[in-house]
């Protein structure tokens, strides 16, 4: 196939609108690339559709089932975002509002964000009062303390792991399923709970944040069933919830708004639609008719899609396209031959063409080329360019390189990938044959993805995923990535390149122990490249997160702290008369 130009990218996609591309790059600033606007952010950093009226049914059209609810276990973005806006709360949580100030931590189940001590290695925190589940018994301290020894239960694997890397006497810990309990977590009485620390760790409210921060009473407790169904601590409850077909919420009656300043919780219920095929919830969000008004997609706007958005001014006004703030990468798994050599590897750094990849994903009002790992918020807003390899790739330098490895021939491997990034797999895919490197591709239904790849001993040798930083720190990213004392045999998250490298670990370890941030955040800066000459995978862009909502919707914004992903904190409808459901 001819390689697709930038040049005929942006023709193909703006039409008749006049936008410049960023070179061949694919790289663009914030405003657009050249001095001119980029069609597809004209409403970044704000809410469409005026203010939301209390009432009726949104509805939300989907193509997969969620990965997981369980708080022990979710930890990606989009489940992140629908589980703790609308089910249950944590101890804190970030602000509802758009722009940077979704990112602002404000106090959730806490009345504030935490009271450090002995050095940031204790953490106190006091629940609010009133704050009850859907049957009205009160939320307590114990409650949150269940849910973050069930998170170490082998049987329920994918969560944040936070709890482990960063509680006291945590290692070998197994769970609470024979009555063992965390001494590191103590709660004194029913409205205060205290996290002792192995060592300080000042961003401690920031990772309190996650679902495992969350309560669930052990009374209700089902284990691997609890992702069917959530206790509500929430705004809303779950009525009916059929795998991968319907998902209903409905109010939960003892929700009660006085103690929640994040959550508007403005329709009376929300429909998730599952199953349906990607390219229609794109033609129904487009056409925004009848009950489809009220509706809002699940994932993001398919590349394929884009000719039909960014020309059509009326479509454009129900755009977000907020950035993902998350890194796309190859993940090779450095264990294994071939790619347990560094030449080898860095074969595949020179090969992979960025910009045809980013043809397929959308083109470059969608997505930015990645030259680092960390995306550009961690860097002071622009990546560093270390390798300088261009965008196109360097096929002379990939071929050298194989050679050098002793593969002058190439090679055959694999690669898995989400079922929505086939399109990128498959410019990945040819641009690394042209070097000798032939991929088979092996799809996967989003909802088991996470837990294909998170199998290290039977997955592929190549994996197509990404990593976003759950706050502002290079150590919500680089340890997560690339820290080999972390990685499990069965569900495994981050590390998928099965990187264990003992001075990489070391400087992580002696990075987290730096009090001053500004020189913390440096010497992440430095770590970044330093991987990146190693090779163990290969940045290849940050997305923004397109979502055309309907005619009928409010309140719509992209949470940036939560991937681009619309804040169903916030969102609701302009009149719910005429919402269906």
């Amino acid at each position: 196939m001819d390689k697709r130009t930038c040049t005929s990218l942006a023709a193909t996609l703006v039409a008749a609108l006049t936008f410049g591309t960023a070179g061949c790059s694919g790289r663009q600033s914030t405003d657009g690339s050249r001095g001119r606007k980029n069609p597809a952010t004209a409403n970044s950093g704000r809410a469409v559709g005026g203010t939301p009226q209390k009432g009726g049914t949104l509805t939300v059209l989907s193509h997969q089932d969620f990965s997981h609810l369980d708080p022990a276990r979710n930890w990606t973005m989009s489940d992140m975002d629908f589980g703790t806006r609308l089910l249950y709360r944590t101890l804190v949580s970030y602000k509802a509002a758009p722009g940077t100030a979704g990112g602002e931590l404000v106090p959730d189940l806490a009345t504030d964000l935490g009271t450090p001590s002995n050095g940031a290695k204790t953490w106190t925190f006091h629940l609010k009062p009133g704050i009850k589940y859907e049957d009205g018994r009160p939320v307590t301290a114990q409650d949150i303390k269940y849910n973050v020894e069930r998170s170490f239960s082998p049987d329920l694997p994918g969560g944040a792991d936070y709890a482990a890397r960063y509680l006291k006497d945590a290692n070998g810990y197994q769970g609470p399923a024979k009555g063992e309990q965390l001494d590191s977590v103590r709660t004194p009485d029913e409205r205060t709970i205290v996290f002792e620390l192995r060592k300080p760790f000042a961003e401690f409210p920031n990772a309190t944040v996650m679902p495992t921060f969350a309560p669930v009473p052990k009374a209700k407790d089902t284990g691997p069933r609890y992702d069917s169904r959530p206790f509500s601590s929430g705004p809303y409850k779950i009525q009916m919830y059929q795998r991968n077909k319907k998902l209903i919420l409905v109010r939960n009656p003892h929700w009660d708004p006085r103690t929640d300043e994040i959550r508007k919780a403005y329709p009376d219920k929300l429909v998730m639609v599952m199953g349906l095929k990607p390219n229609q919830i794109d033609d129904r969000m487009i056409a925004g008719q009848g009950a489809d008004a009220s509706a809002v997609p699940w994932y993001a706007l398919r590349p394929e899609s884009a000719p039909k958005v960014l020309p059509n001014a009326d479509v454009r006004k129900r755009l977000l396209a907020e950035s993902t703030n998350c890194t796309d990468m190859v993940q090779m798994h450095t264990g294994r031959a071939p790619f347990d050599n560094v030449k080898v590897r860095q074969a595949v750094q020179y090969a992979l063409d960025k910009e045809a990849v980013i043809t397929s994903s959308g083109g470059p009002a969608f997505n930015d080329a990645s030259t680092a790992y960390m995306p550009a918020t961690l860097f002071g807003g622009k990546q560093p360019d270390t390798l300088k390899i261009p965008a196109t790739g360097d096929t002379d330098r990939a071929k050298q390189l194989l050679k050098e490895a002793g593969k002058p021939n190439g090679f055959t491997t694999k690669m898995t990938v989400s079922n929505g990034d086939k399109g990128r797999a498959e410019a990945i895919q040819q641009s690394l044959a042209k070097a000798g490197i032939e991929v088979t591709i092996e799809t996967v239904d989003p909802s088991a993805f996470y837990a294909t790849i998170g199998d290290t001993t039977s997955r592929t040798d190549m994996v197509y995923t990404g990593w976003c930083p759950d706050y502002p720190s290079g150590s919500t990213f680089l340890p997560f990535v690339f820290d080999g004392r972390y990685i499990k045999e069965k569900g495994n998250t981050g590390n998928h390149s099965l990187f264990r490298d003992r001075p990489t670990m070391k400087r992580m370890d002696e990075i987290a122990t730096m009090t001053d941030a500004e020189k913390a955040n440096a010497a992440w800066r430095e770590l970044d490249g330093e991987i990146l000459a190693q090779a163990p995978s290969v940045p290849v862009l940050v997305r923004r997160w397109p979502l055309v909502v309907g005619t009928n919707i409010a309140g719509a914004y992209g949470q940036t702290s939560f991937g681009g992903q619309l804040d169903y904190a916030s969102v609701g409808l302009k009149d719910p008369a005429k919402s269906e459901g």
